[in-house]
């Protein structure tokens, strides 16, 4: 047997070993190429999106600052805000009942949750960035945000809504609030609002 053929033997061996690796190591390329990819186009049926609605919600929203149960408080509060006729600079966090009817007492639909602050050192104006988080019927556990000017001397106030969570995914729409009862002793309010929204 000739030295030339004693070699083919270990030739073809390493021959398999570098085709092997090769294959390996092109595959795990292209997967993890694939898995890393930053954008690309998708369809709305992908995600179980089907036609776009508009929905209307109705509710009273309870804005409590008194004791013993406050769900408003001030936690901003900047010294020169003391001196400002609309307390410029201070903001509230809350966590306001959401109320089919403009008692108290009556049937909880949800949460508004979030902060305001006061946004102007010339008027009544607040910065409104809270979440509508409701727990009753079919929209139980969907949100809505709300993020907007909200000028708390007008009649009728209103602000973008610019998303949602849940069976508010894709939301847009705005939002309609209306006081009906403020106490300018206890800084207690019952506003009512009216949610007009698209979603799928």
């Amino acid at each position: 047997m000739t030295k030339s053929s004693k070699r083919l033997p270990a030739l073809h061996s390493t021959f398999l070993i570098s085709l092997t690796i090769l294959f390996f190591t092109t595959h795990g390329f292209h997967a993890t190429a694939k898995s890393s990819i930053f954008s690309e186009n998708s369809s709305p049926l992908s995600l179980g999106l089907k036609q776009e609605k508009l929905c209307h919600l109705h509710f009273y929203f309870h804005d409590i600052a008194s004791r013993p149960n406050p769900t408003a408080i001030w936690v901003v509060r900047p010294p020169t805000s003391y001196k400002s006729p609309t307390l410029f600079g201070s903001v509230a966090m809350i966590d306001d009942a959401l109320t089919i009817g403009p008692k108290r007492s009556s049937k909880l639909v949800g949460r508004g949750q979030g902060l305001y602050a006061s946004a102007s050192q010339s008027e009544d104006a607040l910065l409104m960035s809270m979440n509508l988080a409701f727990t009753e019927g079919k929209f139980n556990g969907s949100s809505l945000t709300v993020l907007g000017r909200n000028a708390v001397v007008e009649a009728v106030r209103e602000m973008p809504i610019i998303g949602g969570s849940g069976l508010f995914r894709f939301a847009r729409g705005y939002a309609q609030a209306k006081t009906l009862t403020f106490n300018a002793t206890t800084g207690d309010a019952v506003v009512e609002y009216n949610v007009f929204v698209f979603h799928y």
